[in-house]
């Protein structure tokens, strides 16, 4: 069960902390979000990692990262994700709007971030973490599967941090 944050509560504090420059890659939202988290309180901070898991997972199927490397797929899904709710909602319904991330190299790595470094600068702990779903490319297996979204279940898993991304592929279909 999510925490400390509803999902309504992620998209409004993205909205909060959104500068009023572009920042298509967080360069100034990731900061802003930390500052905001760290003041804590932590179930907060895990409610926030809840919430940027599943939307990440959301966005963790076939249509979206078949050409891409697990990284590039990871950090151009975190990119949709910093562009706030209408967009992620906007890219689940049509997947070419996500192509335009993916060939502009438009990547939020920053955003993967934020839970990790408001957790410890709040406790002074680092936070070994873990989410009902991974955001690690390829982990959605119904989202890679030849199903229609619509039937797949969904599925849990341990969130691995940012720093254990690898460049593997999908498997082949």
């Amino acid at each position: 069960m999510l925490t400390g944050m509803t999902e309504d509560e992620f998209w409004a504090l993205l909205e909060t902390c959104r500068p009023s420059a572009p920042d298509p890659e967080a360069d100034h939202l990731a900061p802003a979000l930390i500052d905001h988290l760290a003041e804590g309180p932590v179930p907060a901070v895990t409610g926030f990692a809840e919430q940027l898991s599943r939307a990440l997972y959301r966005l963790d199927r076939r249509e979206f990262g078949e050409e891409l490397s697990a990284d590039e797929f990871l950090y151009t899904r975190a990119a949709v994700v910093a562009a706030g709710r209408a967009e992620h909602e906007r890219v689940l319904a049509d997947p070419a709007r996500f192509r335009r991330y993916a060939a502009e190299y438009v990547w939020a790595e920053a955003l993967l971030y934020v839970p990790d470094q408001a957790y410890e600068r709040l406790t002074g702990e680092t936070w070994d973490r873990a989410t009902a779903h991974s955001y690690e490319s390829y982990s959605h297996t119904e989202g890679w599967a030849d199903v229609p979204e619509e039937q797949a279940a969904p599925t849990g898993g341990r969130a691995d941090t940012p720093e254990s991304g690898s460049d593997r592929r999908p498997p082949a279909p």
